[in-house]
């Protein structure tokens, strides 16, 4: 036989095999591999002799080493043959019989040089394309296909062997049966657990991954993949396209051919029993891209006329390579389910029916995605606010219809379509009207975009000629319903809005620029379009300025929506303006002269009552403008507090107003309307440019009765000179309060300035101060008995807070060593992905959180004498008794786990610290002294802390308390401990001291409360266990998260209705719905919560007439109308960080604006639900209120420590910095509670667990445990349930490690056989990486060719591996999508809990810490503070929304204590003013 038959294997199979030689693995495997490898590359009579092989021991014919060894001998021929031996002449193959009588008269010659390699196949092929096929050319793509892959066939008897082979049945034959399987599963297992297995094959992959394995040049699939299929030849009756267009059984046309000219039309026809294959005859898809990159493809079928929608193959033409197909289209769903997909060819369209069973795992897919992206498209539609984890609740929920042959969707197919999808959503988008908000900007699609890697602005060209009827779906006419709002709020933003929209219209010059990559900005304006006629080079006005509706860039709206979003977790560092407080004023030359005697004379100040500047008299107690040196600066304002004359001149005091945009409100503000604000000054009286009318806006008598009433917003008419003010001013906090009420006393009404007052009030507290001296006799220092700091008393005996660097202990505790989590020595090619975890940062690791304050007990109080005897009150110190908390001992971290978090230990070393150091007063008691349970005790208020035992650090041993440390306990207690903190009863010992103090505090009533958007609950439950409120009303339009409200407040009457409908009716006067159900009428609601959704209009950066009415009928709008016409005594609107940025920061000043403008004091912070008892980030945005006659509330001092990343509280607004009120920043009292806390008693479930109740199987071990099973003994534990990932997610979890930190990036590049029996492929490593180079083993690293910085090829996409192929595609974008798949750390914390845990998902860290699943909904439900009796309704993914979706109970509990304290101070100051006006009465009597 001539050279030239020899095998041409390409360089690097060469290597491989080389290498494979020097391999010692067994026979088997050896052979196996070899067999991979020259595979595609052997002539048709070896594979011939193999496949009778094959079919011999499927038959039993012939042993298994029989096999093994023939395989062998076959390839070593095969092979010595390509190394240029001649072979022994007989086993060609012809010989053996295979070949049917038609082709045996074949050159052997062409046949062999047909088959030498896939291009020089595809040569042959394609010059006899046009004529018709003769026999030898059918008989070569037969011979490409007819036969199974041998490779396929070899894996499926290898697969009773191993596991690391892909085991899908290829070619639509059904799996090997295998008799003896009790004892292979055995052997299996076996094979499975042995590890030199698994080494051996990664020996192999490591030279294997350096070049990639061949591609077929068309159809792009991989040669040696298990999947890859070959068309199995055409029946002989089949027909060519031509002729089977002329079959009288399609009846349309006569057999003359010209007939097809005179047609302008296609004909159309219906196909059915279909395959598409390219040249080589490989099955492959016809929607992966390769039609547009014209790749011939061709298809055989059988042809039914357009009008016989019957799929079975009676009564039609069966037809062989028609095509090549030129298009492929989709028209809409007929009748719903079902898109039609069809081709065009040059004779004709066809519409497709049923594929062959060789095809139909690849048509499957095609109608999957087009079905999926029906599916999102309408979802979106109905639902544009939906996160990408509600997507994946809506798909993993949707039962496919009947006649598609795929049973369920996951996440996994969304992403495997995800382009497609995304295409469609543009096409659905360019179709809509322009001022629609695009469904490709939604929060979800953005999501998608980003974890799939979807190239947007794709094809538009090449899609209009595809796909010629984009899928039209019904268009829901109904835009949003329109906010029912008071007169009020609508005047409000609508004012506010036309003048913005105006300013916007001016400044749109600034055109929004493209991002001019995407081939959509690349395209000409089209010129047909509306916006296109309007171009003035179209010869229309130009006044609309749109872009041509065919070159909106989707880039660019989708990066809009997104900057909008940014300020997550991580917060962004903004340059903030140091606001500065020094006014530059300019002096003006003006006749000044005083009018009458000086009143008051104090040194050589005269005081004077009255002046005349410029004819104009003013007098103490008017009001002034006085001009900025920059004349783009408004007049400052300034009330006279004093005027006088001294060597300066004649001078006055200013005490200053703030104009409202100068505040938070900004531009929002009304500009008539001032604040008081402590900032004064002396000037000289030439500054005063000229009198100003101020005047004090009261709150009205009826004021409570007056919501929904007022109709104008101006409060006083703009004379230019008239202003008015009703509120005092937080600089810092950005608090509206009630002016402070400040009288001057008679001897200094001409010099008072209550600014000047608060200013030396604030400086005074600041600084400690001692009183009642003690009379021990002491060389060095003086005692006292009392301290007072920021208006609070100490007394020796007193416990009190330390910041943690205040003192040290003689223990080092073993504190957690700051190990790095990343291994050194990776086999890189097992697990190819973890170079990506380069920093030590783990998301969700407490690692950085600080310690809890340290507590100590006053021993002494005492002041430093000086060296004439006297004390130096400058400076006070504290002499004090160190508490020791359980992890401060030598036990280290794990004793804290099973103690309570107030408990500490006693010991007698000793400190001293100076007073200005301290952080606040506790309650230290000896548990051994209660007269109530250490419980009830703990329960009782805030700062309570107790001791059973002291430790001794020297020892190392507990032992009892000594005397000293119970004593205390009893003796100088008592004064000045309520300061409005003392709630419930407290100790014996103190009960008889502090009879006077606890009388004193009043029985707080529980307000009437409605909670608008309750969702199941959390709020109201926080503000119950706070007791401040009894929700009577709640509002909730999801129907499972009402039922869970109902069930959790029985007494409570939900309204399952929309509140735009609800507050309707109220204002048009009905007092029930059309249930029945009685509405709260105006005066029944004393408080108001609610979090309204405002994700509709998150992602709108400016805004534009569209955004406005989409805003101006958002839900926040209605809540405020709730607030106008209610009046609530206290209002409380919780929601995402973001909402106080964003739009700029516009939605929180318009919020704040209508507040003030209704005339309630308000305030708005950003708080971290971490530092009040959850193990979880969670930042939220909480606005306050408080009616005029109330107190408004601070913000609760955070309890626990937390993470100082995730506590960046403070806001910024028009380039200025805001805090909440919170003055120990990141401190805390407690120690930060964990994941282990939160959830180590547990009892251990399976992924897909659905027992809705089992019992508790121990008890509980953590004080948070404790706390949250309750007091009451619970036997059963109920929705500990998670949910049933699918087999390839949870393959994937399984092969994340459990160490700390692990996620996607941890996971082996290997296959394994999943639950549902089928197998993963591994993942393939294809393109240079641009930015992460090669592996140290000299791997490629990407896998897509935009790694090597070109644009995407749909082909790169890899399905079905366990390291998920869209994660290494967009990584290096995304931060390498940290924490994807990641597991929570026993140590650490949550991310924020969200409505359904996906790992994939916007927040991906939620696998449990040593189990394979998901978190389940008990678990989250922990993870935000519900208590284990705490109820949900519905299925599992409602209930894991419910409780994404709800405020952390703990968080509201503080909040609502809050409340409660200034409830409390406001009932006392009633109390005294009433007993001074029964005094005064009883005196004049």
């Amino acid at each position: 036989m001539p050279a030239s038959t020899s095998l041409s294997l390409p360089e690097d199979v060469r290597k491989r095999l080389m290498v494979l030689h020097e391999d010692g693995s067994s026979d088997e495997d050896h052979v196996k591999e070899q067999l991979k490898l020259v595979q595609d590359f052997l002539h048709a009579d070896t594979q011939d002799a193999l496949s009778i092989l094959e079919e011999k021991m499927k038959n039993s014919e012939i042993s298994m080493e029989d096999y093994v060894s023939k395989v062998k001998s076959l390839l070593g021929k095969a092979l010595s043959l390509e190394n240029g031996e001649e072979p022994n002449g007989k086993t060609n193959g012809l010989s053996n019989g295979s070949h049917k009588g038609e082709d045996a008269g074949m050159d052997v010659e062409e046949e062999d040089e047909a088959l030498k390699s896939p291009s020089a196949r595809g040569k042959g092929r394609k010059s006899k394309a046009d004529t018709k096929k003769s026999p030898a050319t059918s008989r070569v793509t037969r011979s490409g296909g007819k036969q199974p892959s041998i490779i396929s066939m070899f894996s499926k008897v290898q697969k009773r062997k191993s596991e690391d082979l892909s085991g899908e049945a290829t070619n639509g034959e059904t799996e090997v049966k295998q008799e003896d399987g009790a004892e292979e599963s055995q052997e299996k297992r076996l094979k499975v657990e042995s590890d030199d297995k698994a080494t051996s094959e990664e020996t192999k992959t490591v030279s294997a991954a350096k070049t990639p394995p061949p591609k077929c040049p068309d159809c792009r699939q991989y040669l040696d993949d298990s999947d890859l299929k070959f068309f199995q030849g055409d029946p002989d009756t089949a027909l060519d396209e031509p002729e089977m267009l002329t079959d009288e059984r399609l009846s349309l046309f006569d057999s003359n051919e010209d007939g097809f000219e005179s047609y302008e039309d296609l004909p159309q026809h219906r196909i059915t029993n279909f395959s598409i294959y390219d040249k080589h005859g490989h099955l492959c898809p016809f929607d992966a891209g390769l039609i547009e990159r014209n790749v011939e493809l061709y298809f055989s079928c059988v042809v039914k006329p357009i009008y016989d929608d019957n799929p079975c193959l009676d009564g039609g033409v069966p037809a062989k390579k028609l095509g090549p197909i030129n298009a492929w289209w989709i028209t809409g769903f007929d009748g719903g389910e079902k898109a039609l997909i069809g081709f065009t060819t040059a004779f004709a369209d066809y519409i497709l029916m049923n594929s062959s069973e060789e095809y139909s795992a690849i048509f499957a897919l095609m109608q999957e995605k087009i079905y999926m992206s029906k599916i999102v498209v309408e979802f979106l539609q109905k639902n544009p606010d939906a996160s990408y984890e509600d997507l994946l609740n809506k798909i993993e929920t949707t039962v496919p219809p009947p006649g598609l042959n795929f049973n369920c969707f996951t996440e996994d197919t969304l992403l495997r379509h995800a382009q497609f999808v995304v295409e469609q959503v543009e096409s659905y988008d360019e179709a809509g009207d322009s001022d629609e908000q695009p469904i490709i900007i939604t929060p979800c699609m953005r999501d998608l975009i980003k974890l799939a890697g979807v190239t947007l602005g794709k094809r538009r060209a090449a899609r209009r000629q595809a796909i010629r009827h984009p899928t039209k779906i019904e268009k829901d006419s109904k835009g949003p319903t329109k906010a029912t709002t008071t007169k009020l709020v609508y005047l409000i933003f609508d004012t506010f809005f036309s003048e913005q929209l105006e300013q916007d219209d001016k400044e749109s010059a600034a055109k929004r620029q493209r991002c001019g990559v995407c081939e959509v900005c690349q395209s000409p304006d089209c010129g047909k379009c509306a916006a296109c006629k309007d171009m003035i080079k179209f010869g229309g006005s130009g006044k609309s300025k749109q872009a041509c509706k065919q070159r909106r860039c989707p880039n660019l709206a989708v990066k809009e929506a997104e900057d909008d979003e940014n300020i997550e977790e991580e917060d962004v560092l903004v340059k903030t303006k140091k606001a500065s407080r020094v006014k530059r004023k300019k002096q003006t030359q003006c006749k000044l002269t005083w009018v009458g005697e000086p009143v008051q004379c104090e040194g050589k100040k005269q005081y004077y009552k009255k002046v005349c500047v410029n004819d104009e008299e003013l007098e103490v107690g008017d009001c002034v403008s006085v001009s900025s040196e920059d004349p783009a600066t408004p007049l400052y304002l300034a009330r006279i507090t004093a005027m006088w004359e001294d060597n300066n001149g004649k001078m006055f005091h200013a005490h200053w107003f703030l104009r409202g945009t100068q505040t938070v409100l900004g531009e929002s503000s009304d500009p008539l309307e001032l604040l008081i604000v402590d900032e004064c000054e002396d000037m000289s009286l030439n500054y005063i440019q000229g009198k100003v009318n101020v005047s004090y806006k009261a709150p009205s008598n009826n004021w409570f009765m007056e919501g929904g009433m007022d109709t104008d917003v101006k409060v006083i008419e703009d004379d230019g000179k008239s202003f008015f003010y009703q509120f005092w001013y937080d600089t810092d906090f950005a608090r509206f309060e009630t002016p402070p009420k400040t009288a001057p006393s008679e001897d200094c009404k001409f010099k008072f300035c209550s600014s000047c007052v608060r200013t030396k009030e604030r400086e005074e507290r600041e600084k400690p101060c001692v009183f009642e001296p003690l009379d021990e006799e002491h060389v060095s220092k003086a005692l006292y008995a009392l301290a007072c700091f920021k208006g609070e008393q100490f007394r020796v005996g007193d416990g009190v807070y330390m910041p943690p660097e205040a003192f040290n202990f003689s223990v080092k505790a073993a504190s957690p060593v700051k190990r790095s989590h990343r291994k050194e020595d990776v086999d890189e090619d097992l697990y190819p992905e973890y170079y990506r975890k380069s920093s030590d940062y783990i998301k969700g690791s407490n690692q950085d959180a600080p310690d809890p304050f340290r507590i100590g007990r006053i021993k002494e109080i005492f002041c430093h004498r000086r060296s004439n005897g006297k004390a130096d009150l400058a400076e006070v110190k504290l002499r004090l008794y160190k508490f020791y908390r359980p992890e401060n001992t030598h036990k280290g971290v794990k004793a804290s786990y099973h103690t309570d978090v107030n408990q500490l230990y006693w010991s007698d070393e000793e400190v001293t610290v100076n007073m200005a150091d301290v952080l606040g007063r506790c309650h230290v008691e000896y548990g051994e002294d209660l007269t109530e349970s250490v419980h009830e005790y703990s329960n009782g208020g805030p700062d309570r802390f107790y001791f059973l035992e002291a430790y001794n650090a020297k020892t190392k041993s507990f032992e009892d308390p000594p005397n000293h440390a119970r004593s205390a306990a009893h003796k100088g207690k008592g004064k000045g401990k309520g300061k409005g903190k003392g709630k419930g009863k407290s100790s014996a010992a103190q009960e008889k001291a502090e009879q006077p103090t606890e009388s004193q505090t009043p029985k707080v009533h529980k307000y009437r409360t409605l909670d608008v958007f309750s969702g199941c609950g959390g709020l109201s439950e926080g503000f119950h266990q706070a007791g401040i409120s009894q929700t009577e009303w709640a509002i909730e339009m999801w129907e499972p998260a009402a039922q869970a409200f109902r069930l959790n407040n029985p007494g409570t009457t939900v309204f399952t209705e929309d509140c735009n409908v609800l507050l309707k009716l109220v204002m048009s006067g009905e007092k029930t719905n059309s249930l029945g159900q009685k509405l709260p009428q105006k005066g029944d609601v004393e408080m108001l919560c609610g979090g309204p959704p405002c994700q509709g209009f998150s992602g709108m950066n400016r805004f534009n007439s569209r955004t406005y009415s989409k805003f101006k009928n958002s839900l926040v709008v209605s809540y405020l109308s709730y607030c106008d016409y209610y009046r609530p005594k206290f209002f409380l609107l919780e929601n995402v960080r973001n909402f106080v940025s964003f739009k700029s920061s516009m939605v929180l000043k318009l919020t704040l604006r209508c507040l003030v403008r209704m005339g309630y004091q308000c305030t708005f912070g950003v708080l971290q639900a971490g530092q009040y008892g959850v193990a979880q980030t969670r930042r939220r945005a909480i606005i306050l209120a408080a009616a005029p006659g109330e107190k408004l509330p601070f913000y609760p001092e955070p309890l626990h420590v937390f993470a100082p990343r995730a506590v960046s509280l403070s806001v910024v607004v028009d380039e200025k910095k805001y805090v909440s009120n919170v003055t120990r920043g990141n401190g805390g009292i407690y120690r930060t509670i964990t994941v282990r806390d939160t959830m180590s008693d547990l009892p251990e479930i399976r992924n897909g667990a659905a027992a809705l109740e089992i019992s508790y199987t121990g008890e509980p071990q953590s004080w948070f445990q404790r706390q949250i099973r309750g007091t009451q003994y619970q036997p059963i534990l109920r929705d500990h349930v998670c949910k049933d990932m699918s087999a390839l997610v949870e393959g994937r979890m399984r092969h994340i490690p459990l160490a700390p930190g692990s996620d996607w990036r941890d996971l082996p590049n290997i296959e394994v056989r999943l639950k549902d029996g089928t197998m993963t492929k591994k993942l393939r490593y294809t393109h240079p990486d641009k930015k992460n180079g090669r592996s140290g083993t000299g791997a490629l690293r990407g896998v897509c060719t935009c790694a090597g910085g070109k644009p995407c090829d749909p082909a790169d996409r890899q399905f079905n591996t366990l390291i998920p192929w869209c994660l290494p595609h967009t990584g290096n974008r995304h931060n390498h999508w940290a924490g994807l798949y990641g597991r929570l750390e026993w140590d650490g914390f949550f991310s924020t809990t969200v409505t359904n845990p996906e790992p994939m998902g916007k927040q991906g860290r939620v696998l449990h810490p040593e189990q394979h699943r998901v978190v389940s909904v008990r678990e989250c439900a922990r993870s935000q503070g519900f208590p284990d009796t705490y109820r949900f309704f519905g299925n599992i993914l409602d209930k894991h929304r419910q409780v994404g979706n709800a405020v952390p109970p703990p968080l509201s509990r503080a909040i609502g204590l809050e409340i409660k304290k200034c409830v409390i101070v406001r009932m006392k100051e009633e109390q005294t003013t009433e007993n001074v006006k029964q005094e005064t009465m009883e005196v004049s009597d």
